[in-house]
């Protein structure tokens, strides 16, 4: 089998073609030639700085030795957290998820590590580099020693909302596997997780789980809202939004369930309930503010709905008026009507022939994705 040139072969090739000695090369990638003296003979491991900067000199891209670095410095020699942890990062940015993939390996070999990977892994997630954090999530939860911990419920939590697909039985599986780690979870953050699993089951219409975990997230909301009552808060928010947005939400999914089941009226009441909710807040902060209104468009929107449903077209023009302001529901909403028209018998040809040009439009540039809407609910 042939072996593979290192990076000190690399290195002494191209300054061998260039005619260069250790001093104008130390010059050329500004380290100092002690070091890259100690570099070249072995006797000094190489920092990812001092790589960037050799490779840069060399007139190669960033990057092009971090395969060769990754085998050179944590398969064929112990790790040090020190070198790895930077590695990763560098090679998240870049997305050299091979090279992520084949260090980690090897690395999690050694399980004192688990600890710092998963860290790593938060970072990524908290700057969008998805994929490289997922590998990283996955490499902790099948280390992890523990089965119970909140660490791995964790990551099986990241995985649950990075691998989300296009395949209905894929997100079923998905969200079935991550369910019993939900109770491990930060109380907080369980909130966050019943929501996004609910959702999950909504779109691909398992309405008696999404009924299920509203009427479970109702509880945990309560639990939280009692637990906190008369305590100063002195830590931070864990959840994502205001605890008692929760509330509104589940009776919000609730609401969506009634309706998928021909229960308008039963419909109607969790929206009062929910608009109620955002109603009753005093003294809202800007961020409550704006999810009241978001709340309270919502209510709007659903009442419409659900009246028309029941056979009431007297509020059509509303209805008609509230879709002009809100353009976006537009194409959602006419499935609806015209769903509504053909139970009752209703001619909407005015209505249709008023927004023909503004669903066509939407048809033909597939804006057919929302907010939190009928049939399609997204926090």
């Amino acid at each position: 089998m042939e072996s593979v040139p290192t990076i000190k072969i690399h290195i002494e090739k191209y300054m061998r073609e260039n005619d260069l000695k250790l001093q104008h090369f130390s010059d050329i990638t500004g380290i100092n030639v002690g070091t890259l003296s100690a570099i070249l003979k072995g006797s000094r491991p190489m920092s990812m700085n001092q790589l960037n900067q050799i490779t840069l000199a060399m007139g190669l891209e960033k990057g092009y030795f971090y395969e060769s670095y990754g085998v050179e410095s944590f398969i064929e020699s112990t790790p040090h957290w020190r070198r790895l942890e930077p590695y990763l990062y560098e090679c998240a940015e870049l997305g050299k998820l091979d090279s992520i993939q084949q260090v980690i390996i090897h690395v999690t070999d050694d399980r004192s590590y688990i600890e710092e990977l998963f860290g790593v892994a938060e970072s990524l997630y908290g700057k969008g580099m998805n994929e490289a954090a997922l590998i990283l999530y996955r490499c902790v939860a099948d280390c992890e020693k523990y089965q119970h911990s909140e660490r791995l419920a964790l990551c099986q939590y990241r995985i649950f909302l990075l691998q989300k697909t296009l395949s209905k039985f894929d997100n079923l599986k998905a969200a079935i596997k991550f369910e019993p780690y939900i109770d491990k979870l930060n109380e907080e953050l369980q909130l966050d997780a019943i929501k996004d699993v609910a959702n999950l089951y909504a779109t691909i219409h398992v309405w008696d789980r999404v009924l299920d975990l509203a009427e479970k997230l109702e509880q945990r909301v309560e639990f939280q809202l009692n637990f906190r009552s008369g305590k100063r808060k002195t830590k931070p928010r864990v959840s994502f939004y205001p605890i008692f947005s929760y509330r509104a939400y589940a009776n919000l999914l609730k609401a969506t369930v009634a309706e998928r089941r021909k229960q308008y009226k039963k419909a109607l009441k969790y929206t009062d309930v929910y608009e109620d909710i955002m109603n009753g807040i005093e003294n809202p902060t800007e961020e409550e503010r704006e999810l009241i209104e978001r709340f309270k468009g919502w209510a709007e929107g659903n009442r419409y709905l659900y009246t028309l449903l029941l056979g009431d077209f007297n509020i059509l023009d509303d209805y008609l008026s509230y879709l002009n302001a809100n353009p976006k529901e537009i194409l959602t909403a006419f499935v609806y009507i015209v769903k509504a028209a053909n139970q009752c018998s209703y001619d909407i040809d005015r209505a249709l022939d008023k927004f023909k040009t503004h669903i066509n439009n939407i048809k033909s540039r597939k804006l057919c994705k929302g907010n939190i809407q009928r049939g399609d609910i997204e926090s």
